[in-house]
């Protein structure tokens, strides 16, 4: 018998015609195959926080006609227990701020989920702003960015985020 040093003895292994052998070797190689092509397909999930999350979506109309044209911000929201929203009318949850003057908008976000049901929740919020006047009546036009966030009924804050530029003309 021909004794192999290390370097032919990988040679050997790597080669094609070892799997060309027999069913066995076929059946493993398959095997190997799917297995490593089952555990790439997996990933694992990151977990989400107990934290809500934003992202701003969209802001329409754009341009928008002064004194006419009611405001439409559209966000996206993710929160790991479920706890966003609140059923008690006086309590405000959701805030906007106008960047041109600092005034603050607060709205309240109706309870999504059943208390304690303690589950992810994501979707879509539409924000509906009244018609915009001007702080500055010499000029045609302004121009105007929304910083936006949100509390949980934990009293957990959102990270803040701020809207595309929205342009409110005279007419």
């Amino acid at each position: 018998m021909k004794r192999m040093n290390a370097t032919q003895k990988e040679n050997v292994i790597a080669s094609p015609a070892f799997f060309s052998g027999t069913k066995q070797s076929h059946a493993c190689f398959t095997f190997l195959f799917l297995l490593t092509v089952l555990f790439s397909g997996c990933k694992k999930e990151e977990p989400i926080s107990n934290t809500p999350s934003i992202k701003f979506l969209s802001i329409t109309p754009n341009p928008a006609i002064k004194y006419q044209d009611e405001i439409t911000i559209t966000i996206e929201y993710t929160d790991g227990n479920g706890d966003l929203g609140e059923n008690t009318p006086d309590v405000k949850n959701l805030f906007v701020t106008d960047s041109r003057n600092n005034v603050t908008y607060e709205f309240r976000i109706p309870q999504l989920s059943p208390n304690n049901s303690n589950i992810i929740i994501r979707g879509n919020l539409n924000i509906n702003l009244p018609p915009q006047g001007f702080v500055d009546d010499t000029k045609s036009s302004e121009t105007v960015t929304y910083s936006i966030y949100l509390k949980d009924r934990a009293g957990n804050t959102s990270n803040t985020v701020q809207s595309a530029a929205l342009t409110v003309n005279k007419q």
